[in-house]
């Protein structure tokens, strides 16, 4: 596929890393020249230098032939210009990165004039991924699918669960709840588990489930769900407001901290619920003075990474239970769970899986649709949501007779308003939304998991005699 991304920022830079990975011929549009070093030394891309507002700098960078251009400038009204000139000049699909919370009500609007197939804005949707992750204060990270019937929860098994040192076949016999871990990070490896996979204390397992189901499952291992009461946000940029606003509608008690007084006053004026509070949050005394030790969570969401790693640490060593950081950096994200701070979230992450799953959309227009799709522990594997249409092989069939390809697992059927954890009897029906998890394969169809004929055939973990944590067959 031929896309042009508008932007060579962290943004930019990223989506182009993770398109031309998987074979995509990208070319990006940026004036900055170190920028257009440091892209041609790492990507195998191609480079236009110009303003991509410029029809003529379009033209020259193809995009009259492309597939798929990405506005994602650090403006706006820039990325809208861009995007009017490229529809203006044929170009097929067209997605736009919008920010600003002047433009967040008014998205779909936006979206339908500027003829835009998607619009993007990663302050918000990390605003979203922190607001599951205070709402579910135990978990590492939160995902959902199938429209929120199921649910994705990232958990480490620490010493004294009953789910430590044992094969989950055995740990079934005990814990009837119908989840099903889906992967397993052991270290650096990835492990897609079967029912002898013996899980091991410090393992991260994500276990998938209605959340109704994966809820009982924590709390019969021992995990303890408080709801949080109140939390301290450190930074009020863009992500910072929104969070702020989702908080206050799940009835959660806001303290805003910031250090510049004019950004203070704005976010009071939009945000009369919270207490904004004109000061730095890295500053130890500030913060004891303002209770952070009394906080149900901490979240820090500056616009530099070094900030929220200190103040995390900080909010951490006072007492904080949960603890929040946005950092964009992946090796500062990486040192972040050697020191203990796992809760981090990356804007650029969420937009990469924004945009990997549009473009694995369109890769496959005729094919089974995408629906979801998370890249998880550190992109080395996927969690992913087709819906099943006509064009599906295994239609029909059991899943112990289908002959899966190496390194996935069929983690979920969604079936109208039943969420299966499927057994090796249970087939996929049309219409059905099917969760997956992958590891080295990056599928854009349903059908992409199903090897040939000829090749050996991967035993579902569900054939297994006492299937992984589903005590009953059936819907959950």
């Amino acid at each position: 596929m031929k896309v042009i991304i508008i932007g060579d920022g962290n943004v930019g830079y990223n989506i182009a890393e993770n398109l031309s990975r998987y074979g995509n011929d990208v070319t990006i549009i940026d004036k900055n020249a170190e920028s257009r070093r440091k892209a041609l030394e790492n990507l195998d891309i191609r480079y236009v230098k110009g303003n991509g507002a410029n029809a003529s700098v379009l033209i020259d960078a193809g995009v009259r032939s492309t597939d798929l251009l990405i506005a994602a400038t650090s403006g706006d009204e820039m990325n809208m210009v861009c995007c009017l000139i490229a529809r203006r000049l044929g170009t097929a699909h067209i997605v736009a990165r919008i920010r600003d919370p002047e433009y967040a009500d008014e998205l779909s609007g936006i979206q339908e004039d500027l003829g835009l197939d998607m619009v993007i804005n990663p302050e918000r949707a990390i605003a979203r991924e922190i607001a599951r992750l205070l709402a579910f204060p135990p978990a590492i990270g939160v995902e959902t699918f199938a429209n929120g019937r199921v649910q994705m929860v990232e958990i480490k098994v620490l010493s004294g669960m009953p789910i430590a040192n044992k094969q989950l076949m055995v740990i079934s016999r005990n814990i009837y709840q119908p989840i099903l871990i889906g992967a397993i990070l052991r270290g650096d490896d990835v492990i897609i588990p079967n029912g002898g996979t013996v899980l091991l204390e410090g393992d991260v397992i994500y276990i998938v489930g209605r959340p109704s189901n994966v809820f009982r499952f924590c709390t019969l291992i021992g995990i303890q769900i408080r709801r949080i009461k109140n939390v301290m946000i450190i930074g009020g940029g863009r992500v910072g407001y929104y969070l702020a606003r989702l908080l206050d509608e799940m009835g959660i008690g806001v303290k805003i901290v910031e250090s510049a007084y004019e950004r203070c006053v704005t976010l009071a004026e939009a945000l009369p619920e919270a207490l904004v509070i004109n000061g730095d949050g890295a500053d130890d005394s500030l913060l004891r003075s303002e209770s952070v030790g009394e906080m149900g969570a901490f979240v820090s969401v500056t616009d530099r990474d070094e900030v929220n790693l200190m103040t995390a640490l900080l909010a951490k060593r006072l007492g904080v239970p949960k603890v929040v950081a946005k950092i964009s950096r992946a090796d500062y994200a990486n040192l972040l769970g050697d020191i203990g701070l796992d809760n981090i979230v990356s804007p650029i992450a969420v937009t990469a899986n924004y945009i990997l799953r549009y473009v694995r959309g369109l890769q496959n227009a005729e094919g089974n649709t995408v629906n979801s799709l998370y890249r998880i522990i550190g992109d080395k594997a996927e969690a992913i949501e087709f819906t099943a249409n006509e064009s599906a092989k295994m239609i029909g069939i059991p899943l112990k007779e289908l002959r899966l390809a190496p390194g996935v697992i069929v983690v979920i059927i969604v079936r109208k308003s039943k969420v299966i954890i499927p057994h090796g009897d249970d087939c996929i029906e049309l219409h059905d939304s099917v969760i997956l998890m992958t590891k080295g394969l990056e599928p854009t169809d349903l059908n992409d998991i199903i090897l040939s004929s000829d090749a050996p055939v991967f035993q579902h973990p569900a054939v297994v005699p006492i299937p992984p944590f589903a005590s009953m067959k059936g819907s959950a």
